[in-house]
Parts: structure tokens; C-alpha cells; sequence
């Protein structure tokens, strides 16, 4: 039997990836703090799930906690970690930048220190496709520069890359970087525009839609986002022998080190996003249009050819019916 940490594990894609591996076999080892940035109710529920496992093993503390990873990784010797913890938020990170600094930077220091004592196979981190930053070269593609990120969130998850390619180039740690583009779809968090949409919606609340509606985003289902990390584990990135990478390939000349956009290679527009929620609700949401906020960039859109040539898998989940699926879950979770 296999083992995973999972850090993040009471979290949206934490709870999915807990989920997935532990209904193929694995023994999953889940970290989690329930930190109150949102509902910890909802955190308690995805985790009471997971209990329900045999193979799963529930540990409640912080990444940055000095020496906690250490101990999980002497007495498990995970073959593979999946981190997803970290402080997300765009705008939060305004508001309270130390979070992130705490989390995001000291809480990845002290994974990769666990690492370098205790190797696992392979390393998987979360990254962020708001690490593309100020970048208009679109679709994204990994091997693009990502120099000039807009928001200390992303700079934070930029910084947490750098850190992971050190250590993988100077002790040979596998690692994989995931880029993610706006995860959505049930159990999602509130602090998110699909959770806030719906509510208001619901209840005949006007909607705050920033820089006038003129957003796009590339949308990514989380099941099709799971099915991606899951099949990545297995694509184990190796030190290029003479130093040379294949074109679009974001593999390390130096380091088994790989960036991987996952998105549904899709650039979807803001109020056709909300006219997706209005169709599954069945009711007309109310309006407040508002300038751009801080931070915050216009669009994003994945190219995913690595994905695909990397695993031969595609996200691929309309948002209408990502939407609908999203809606279900929430008038069933809230009794609405």
C-alpha cells in the first residue's frame, strides 16, 4: 500500500485528492489546521468523509508548526506529498499579508526540509495561475516568464516555486508545480465568485461584478482538476541528462523540477459565467457592477498541451454543466 501526505486536506482540492486516492488503495496521511479564513464547518464536514475511511489518518496542526512536517515525514516516509495547504486569496493577502508569508513561505520551508531528511518519489506544490502576473502573452504557457506578479498572494506562490527548484536541483527531489486556474464545483469555498453568486442569487442579493464584467477566466472543474493531479503523480519529472529539454516542456535544465498548468484550456467571460449560475438557479441575478480591483488581473487562460502530453488528459467540463453541478450541491448542502 501506497502512501500520500496530503497537506490542505479538510480543503476544497484537498478533500477531492484525499477522496480519490483513498478510493484506489492508498493509505492517505491528511494535514489540516481548520483555520477560520472561512466556514470551518464546511472543513469539518469534508474531513468527517474522509473518516470514513479506514486508510485515512486525520492530523490537525499548521505547515509552518517548526518541526511538525519533520516527525509526519520520519514516522510515515510518505512515498508521495501532495501540498496544498497555504493561505489563498487575492485580496486577503492585502489585508493580511503575514498569513501568507507564514504560510505559503515558512510552512513550504518546512515541507522542504522534511523532504531533503526524509525523500519521498515525488513532490507535488500548488502554485497559482495569478503567478503569471502582469503577463498578456495569452494563452498562458508554462516556459512563459512570470516576473512581475500583482498581488503579494502571488508572489508568495511564485517564491514558494523558486524554493522547491533549490532544493530539487541541489537533492535531487522530484518535484512537480501545479498551476491552477480558478477551481469551482461543489464544496468549493466561500470566499470564492461561484459560492458568493449563488448565495446572493438565492436570496435576491445584488452581485458585486468587478471591472464593469469585463473578466475572463479559464474555468477548471475540480473533479477534472483532481484527475489531473492524480494522474501527474505518476509523471515523475528526472534530471535531464545532458541538459536539454524538448520544446514546451517546462522540465529544469538543472533539476527533476516541472511547472504544470492545469486548466481547461478555455477562456470564459464573466457574465457568461453568471449567465450559467442565473440558468441553473432559474432566477435573474442582480448586478453591481464595480471597477477592477486590486490585485486582481483581466483574464487567464491555460495552455494545457503539457498536461496533455504529459498524462494524454484534458479537463474538459462545460461550465454550464460545472455550474449546474455546483448549484445542486449547495441548494442540497444549505436547503435552499
Amino acid at each position: 500500500m501506497r502512501t500520500a501526505l496530503v497537506t490542505g486536506a479538510a480543503g476544497f482540492i484537498g478533500s477531492f485528492v484525499c477522496r480519490t486516492l483513498l478510493e484506489e488503495g492508498w493509505r492517505v496521511i491528511g494535514l489540516d489546521c481548520l483555520s477560520d479564513y472561512y466556514d470551518v464547518s464546511l472543513k469539518e464536514r469534508r474531513e468527517a468523509g474522509l473518516m470514513a475511511y479506514d486508510d485515512y489518518r486525520s492530523i490537525h496542526g499548521m505547515v509552518e508548526d517548526p518541526g511538525l512536517l519533520m516527525s509526519l515525514f520520519k514516522e510515515e516516509k510518505p512515498n508521495v506529498v501532495i501540498h496544498l495547504a497555504g493561505q489563498a486569496g487575492v485580496r486577503y493577502s492585502i489585508e493580511n499579508p503575514r498569513a501568507y508569508l507564514e504560510s505559503n513561505i515558512v510552512g513550504t520551508f518546512e515541507l522542504l526540509e522534511a523532504a531533503r531528511a526524509f525523500a519521498p518519489e515525488h513532490m507535488l506544490l500548488a502554485s497559482t495561475s495569478s503567478a503569471y502576473g502582469a503577463n498578456e502573452d495569452m494563452p498562458y504557457t508554462e516556459t512563459d516568464r512570470a516576473d512581475h506578479q500583482m498581488s503579494f498572494y502571488a508572489a508568495t506562490k511564485k517564491s514558494m516555486e523558486s524554493m522547491a527548484h533549490s532544493y530539487a536541483h541541489l537533492f535531487d527531489l522530484p518535484v512537480t508545480m501545479f498551476r491552477f486556474f480558478t477551481v469551482y464545483g461543489p464544496w468549493g469555498r466561500p470566499d470564492m465568485a461561484l459560492f458568493k453568486f449563488t448565495k446572493a442569487t438565492l436570496a435576491g442579493d445584488p452581485i458585486d461584478v468587478y471591472n464593469n464584467g469585463d473578466m475572463k477566466r479559464d474555468f477548471t472543474y475540480v473533479e477534472d482538476l483532481v484527475h489531473a493531479i492524480r494522474l501527474l503523480i505518476d509523471a515523475v519529472p528526472a534530471r535531464p541528462a545532458d541538459g536539454k529539454v524538448d520544446d514546451g516542456d517546462s522540465l529544469s535544465p538543472v533539476a527533476p523540477f516541472r511547472v504544470v498548468n492545469i486548466g481547461n484550456n478555455d477562456m470564459v467571460q464573466l457574465t457568461d459565467f453568471i449567465a450559467a449560475i442565473e440558468a441553473a438557479i432559474g432566477k435573474p441575478a442582480i448586478r453591481n457592477y464595480m471597477p477592477m480591483q486590486a490585485g486582481d488581473v483581466p483574464a487567464t487562460w491555460a495552455n494545457a498541451d503539457l498536461l496533455h502530453k504529459l498524462t494524454g488528459y484534458a479537463p474538459k467540463t462545460s461550465v454550464q454543466d460545472g455550474v449546474a453541478s455546483f448549484v445542486r450541491w449547495y441548494r442540497q448542502y444549505y436547503d435552499t
